[in-house]
């Protein structure tokens, strides 16, 4: 058995800013950081956008406020977005000391990016590679904490609790076929969102759920799963897996969303246009596929400065550029794909969650701050500011007054046999392919129904193979997403009005 003061599951910008705040706070406790890949692979890395800031005399925070609001589609905490707001600058600060570079105009002040949603140019941003930057700059300060530990590779299974309080987790190490127990004073969730569960997404192939799958397993309050936030531009292709993000700022940029046949669209159903809100742009988009019956929309930047726009968007055009399409003349083919999750596990301005000494911050966690839909760019500024507020009330309230009073061995993995055919990888490509099509951008009763039933007959398989056979990483993935599958086909039926990201239609009578 490990033991360690702190325990962190994920190594996104949520977790790595908790664990440097606290390893600076307490140079004499240890932090542990367990993550599946290695410690730079997360959602973070990916997020092209930036960070939704007002830092311009032109904006303010009330703007920034009625604008997160009106995304939200009234089910936004609006205490939190007031909270989590006003303290952007701070955070802001922040990563600059720790290093983080971000684009500067002529002028030297900050090249504010503008996405849909947003009535003022206030994303902040380092080209179209944010999140890689954050990323970097964090790890780098992580690595010069010697009361950190980072377990890369490794996988956490459940969390360990009793009587509704949390004591770690167990964890399996595939390279040594070893399940490891972690006992922990305090636990953090921070293992970001759900994207595989739907195949096509934005994500990393790391984004299984597995956070909120282990909360819910304990018994944790969850909420407004039902809640995908699908990004209306991922660069079209036949292939299932990870889509490249044609960032919203493209479109902030000037560019145009037109059918194959070149009309168009968007002013149709909004009058923001191509800045309508990720939930409009999607559903507009998906509207018009299924009216026209091509498999694309196209981005026209064919009218765009060339020279500016390699400047502010590199890695897109790169990523055209190999993919053949010269954006000075060629469309970009686009789909929406599911990008992130509104819900999540349940959490407190201090970012606790219902059971005692667990805490979630980032994707993971349903805060009140996105409501039914996500402001474009304020997930990377939620992340900042509860994994401050956790760190601020760790910070004050160090003893744990719970009881262990059970024992925790490191086990060898049971020898079973090992699962040798391919029925893993030809489930998750069913399970993949159902949340596509039944909980998708626009759903039915009747489909969500069946899809209930289905998930519950393939979660009743893979408990019978974890019985059997022996425990491996892409077996409990695949659990954890059936079992987020699960909750947000429960959490649709559930629902029974359209908010925000969220259209369903009824079984007719």
């Amino acid at each position: 058995m490990t033991t360690t003061n702190y325990l962190i599951i994920g190594s996104g910008v949520a977790g790595l800013t908790f664990a440097l705040k606290i390893a600076d706070r307490f140079p004499d406790k240890t932090i542990t950081i367990v993550t599946k890949s290695n410690e730079a692979e997360s959602n973070t890395k990916y997020a092209q956008g930036g960070v939704a800031i007002v830092v311009d005399h032109l904006d303010s925070y009330q703007k920034h406020i009625e604008d997160t609001l009106l995304c939200g589609d009234g089910l936004c905490d609006n205490e939190v977005v007031e909270m989590v707001i006003s303290e952007g600058p701070k955070r802001l600060k922040e990563l600059i000391n720790w290093g983080a570079n971000f684009d500067k105009n002529d002028n030297g002040n900050f090249d504010l990016g503008k996405e849909g949603g947003h009535s003022e140019n206030r994303v902040v941003h380092h080209k179209d590679q944010t999140g890689f930057e954050i990323e970097r700059a964090i790890l780098s300060q992580i690595h010069q904490k010697k009361n950190i530990t980072v377990l890369d590779y490794h996988f956490a299974l459940d969390l360990i609790t009793e009587n509704n309080i949390c004591f770690g987790t167990t964890v399996l190490n595939p390279k040594k076929n070893k399940i490891y127990s972690i006992k922990a004073d305090f636990t953090l969730l921070a293992t970001g969102g759900i994207g595989h569960l739907y195949g096509h997404t934005t994500n990393p192939i790391i984004a299984t759920g597995d956070g909120i799958a282990m909360a819910f397993r304990a018994n944790a309050l969850i909420k407004d799963m039902e809640f995908i936030q699908f990004h209306p531009t991922a660069l079209f292709d036949t292939t299932i897996g990870s889509k490249f993000l044609i960032s919203e700022a493209v479109r902030g940029f000037g560019a145009y969303l037109k059918t194959k046949k070149g009309n168009r669209f968007m002013q149709k159903y909004d009058s923001r246009g191509e800045l309508a809100s990720r939930d409009i742009v999607s559903q507009s988009i998906d509207l018009e596929l299924k009216k026209t019956g091509d498999d694309c929309v196209y981005l026209d930047c064919t009218h765009l400065d060339l020279n500016a726009f390699i400047k502010h968007f590199p890695m897109i055009y790169e990523r055209c550029k190999n993919n053949k399409i010269d954006i000075s003349k060629d469309w970009i083919p686009v789909i929406p794909a599911q990008h992130y999750l509104c819900g999540g596990i349940i959490v407190d301005k201090k970012g606790r969650t219902s059971i005692k000494n667990l805490f979630a911050c980032g994707e993971c966690s349903q805060t009140g701050l996105h409501g039914a839909n996500r402001l474009a760019s304020n997930s990377l500024l939620e992340a900042l500011v509860y994994s401050d507020k956790i760190f601020n009330y760790l910070s004050e309230n160090e003893n744990t007054d719970s009881t262990f009073d059970f024992v925790l061995t490191d086990l060898e993995v049971p020898n079973k046999p090992i699962l040798k055919s391919d029925y893993l990888g030809k489930l998750k490509l069913k399970v993949q392919l159902l949340m596509r099509q039944n909980a998708g951008i626009v759903r039915y009763d009747s489909d969500l129904i069946y899809a209930k039933a289905q998930l519950s007959d393939w979660l009743i398989d893979l408990n019978h193979i974890e019985s059997n056979f022996q425990i491996t990483v892409a077996l409990f993935e695949l659990k954890n997403m059936i079992t987020i599958g699960k909750i947000i086909i429960q959490n649709s039926i559930d629902r029974n009005d359209n908010r925000g990201g969220f259209v369903k239609f009824k079984l007719s009578n």
